[in-house]
């Protein structure tokens, strides 16, 4: 990249119409000559003006390393992605590597990667992807925070106990409106962790403060971690856990959560993460799942975890990925805690 910019960069796309294949024009051929800068085609179909098959094939790599849909069609995400620099590109490469430097201390042969701005968890093991699955991170106004852990514990069927920011911002407006959403939500109140359960309808709801109960969802269906809850020691009492809302995981901008992070079939990284310990496999896991009952497993050889904030990397083959900068992160000198300075809060 840094010869690229040398070079002068990239020719812009100007906006124009979604370009597809079959397209003819001078359009196609800026194309061309921005695609192979990046070294998206190669010199024997860097010209002409025709959106071939050669054009259609680059397009649908770019999409992919930039995390968007690999349709092959130039669409309005898509030639924005192109018109970044090439020298800003170079900068987003730079403000990296820190991140992936201070990331990769500490890593032994089982690991786990959230990458933030991708939404994209990786199990590694021996220097391999074992799988890979679509995540939901913190929305903009509550950012998953970027740390550095090892699991400790999983919790099947878990209670959900609901953090003070949540109680604040989203349950007791709701129940100020409706009471009885505490029931269709399936929560309890007590008076303090582990104290005696409060009647919700003695409770001055216009009042009250909301750290002045405790509130606790029940396990089920409906709750919101699902069927487990992947513990981890961290000063931000963020967590990994499955979701009742499983559809969210088909969106290609997948920043929902209050901050910590949703995973797409979880179970197939709770079997991993266990590795057969004290018998345990996905037959097991199934059936405990099914039966409803409250387990926790100790993981007393967990993998090491790492919340990363990375907006540009390359991987072995060569190829470079980018994503967007969700918070706002570079050329901040960000490379670990609380975005925006926030203080650690549990979320959801």
């Amino acid at each position: 990249y840094e010869a690229i910019v040398s070079r002068g960069g990239w020719p812009r796309i100007p906006n124009t119409k979604t370009l597809v294949a079959g397209t003819k024009g001078k359009i196609v051929s800026l194309l061309r000559s921005r695609l192979h800068a990046e070294g998206y085609l190669p010199d024997s179909v860097a010209t002409g003006d025709t959106y071939d098959i050669n054009v259609e094939a680059a397009v649908r790599r770019f999409q992919t390393n930039h995390g968007l849909r690999a349709h092959g069609r130039v669409d309005v995400r898509t030639r924005n992605a192109l018109a970044v620099s090439a020298a800003d590109r170079l900068d987003t490469l730079m403000a990296n590597l820190p991140r992936i430097q201070a990331y990769a201390e500490g890593l032994g042969n089982r690991y786990i990667v959230v990458n933030i701005p991708a939404a994209q968890l990786d199990a590694i093991q021996g220097g391999q992807v074992r799988s890979r699955h679509n995540v939901v991170v913190g929305k903009l106004d509550r950012p998953t925070p970027v740390l550095m852990s090892k699991v400790s514990e999983l919790n099947f069927n878990p209670y959900w106990n609901a953090p003070v920011s949540i109680v604040e911002k989203d349950i007791i407006p709701k129940v100020r409106k409706n009471l009885a959403v505490l029931k269709q939500m399936d929560i309890r109140i007590y008076d303090g962790y582990k104290g005696p359960e409060v009647d919700p309808t003695t409770i001055d709801w216009n009042n009250v403060s909301p750290d002045r109960y405790h509130f606790r969802q029940e396990p089920g269906q409906g709750n919101a971690m699902a069927s487990v809850k992947i513990n981890f020691p961290n000063k931000h009492a963020v967590y990994m856990h499955d979701t009742p809302t499983k559809q969210l995981f088909t969106e290609a901008a997948r920043y929902f959560s209050s901050g910590c992070v949703r995973v797409d079939k979880v179970h197939i990284l709770t079997n991993w993460i266990l590795n057969g310990q004290e018998g345990w496999d996905r037959g097991g896991i199934e059936a405990v799942v099914n039966s409803g009952e409250r387990v926790d497993a100790n993981v007393p050889e967990g993998p090491e975890i790492r919340f990363a904030y990375l907006t540009g990397w390359a991987s072995d083959d060569g190829q470079v990925h980018f994503r967007e900068d969700i918070y706002k992160l570079d050329g901040t000198g960000f490379i670990v805690g609380q975005p925006g300075g926030l203080p650690g809060e549990q979320a959801s």
